[in-house]
């Protein structure tokens, strides 16, 4: 069983505790430590590399949504607030699970066997690296069809899935995760610019900044505009030079 590199990330040391003592009944998870907030988390987050926070949302300063827009982090997350407002914009980042506080250990078990779950349906890698003009043979959707890298605008994350925007309008699930395209994708071409976006640099036709520092990416033949956060603005920049 593969063991997570966990990182407890929350402003009141009492929560920091009770998580951690929730972890100690599940061996697969390993803590490599814990910050009381984003600035802390986002060292931390460099120094160790896990693959696995268990989050705070609400904290002083910084929100555990601004600390993943800062960082460059493509690990698994479970939220854990006092608030339920923020359930909605936690999916909306693809994060694994949001946790109420308290938490209660029944709770706690349902999102590690969903964290070992996701794991166990993991999907083998591609087995090379991909060229601009390979063609892939995939189930999109339904149906199995012959893609070429090319033609692709850009991907989302959904999931355990991602969704494929090609330059003729058709869009269809493929259950590859985000991780495997953005190792396997030409870096010339494509570029993650966001935790739930990579686009073909080919189809970018304007990049505006807005009000909160984030950016707005508008796509040639597309008529849906992608957020683009602040943390990936400098490598879309150095490779559209």
């Amino acid at each position: 069983m593969r063991k997570f590199r966990a990182l407890v990330i929350d402003d009141e040391q009492l929560a920091r505790k009770a998580v951690i003592s929730l972890i100690r009944d599940y061996p697969s998870i390993e803590v490599k430590g814990e910050a009381d907030d984003a600035d802390q988390a986002a060292r931390l987050i460099a120094q160790q590399e896990p693959d696995l926070l268990f989050l705070d949302i609400q904290m002083p300063g910084k929100t555990g949504f601004d600390l993943l827009n800062e960082v460059d982090y493509q690990g698994e997350v479970i939220f854990i607030t006092a608030y339920d407002e923020y359930a909605l914009r936690a999916f909306e980042i693809n994060a694994l699970d949001y946790l109420m506080k308290p938490i209660s250990p029944d709770r706690f078990k349902k999102a590690i066997q969903r964290l070992n779950e996701k794991e166990e349906r993991q999907t083998p890698p591609l087995k090379q690296n991909l060229r601009y003009d390979d063609r892939l043979f995939l189930l999109m959707g339904k149906h199995m069809v012959f893609l070429k890298v090319s033609t692709i605008v850009y991907i989302q994350a959904e999931g355990d899935y991602t969704r494929i925007t090609t330059s003729d309008g058709k869009k269809g699930l493929i259950l590859k995760s985000m991780k495997e395209w953005s190792m396997r994708l030409p870096d010339s071409h494509f570029c993650r610019i966001h935790r739930s976006y990579i686009v073909n640099l080919d189809f970018v036709e304007e990049i505006e900044k807005e009000y909160n520092y984030d950016f707005t990416v508008k796509l040639k033949n597309c008529d849906k505009d992608l957020v683009m956060s602040r943390r990936y603005a400098r490598f879309l920049k150095e490779k559209m030079g």
